[in-house]
């Protein structure tokens, strides 16, 4: 069973968050044969002010 996390600065629609599910789980499918059904996937909104790159915060 596949598990994806992913963390994302700001946020996303809910058809953007489709589109990545669907995306994610085709090609886990299409690459390690892994059924959809089987697939999990979280997508974490992150705020900007709390993403950090060096020293250089996003927000």
């Amino acid at each position: 069973m596949p598990y994806v996390n992913l963390k994302v600065v700001g946020s996303l629609t809910r058809e953007q968050k489709k589109q990545i599910a669907r995306e994610f789980s085709d090609t886990l499918l299409r690459v390690a044969g892994k059924p959809k059904d089987a697939t999990y996937l979280v997508i974490d909104e992150v705020d900007g002010a709390n993403w950090a790159q060096g020293e250089k915060f996003f927000k």
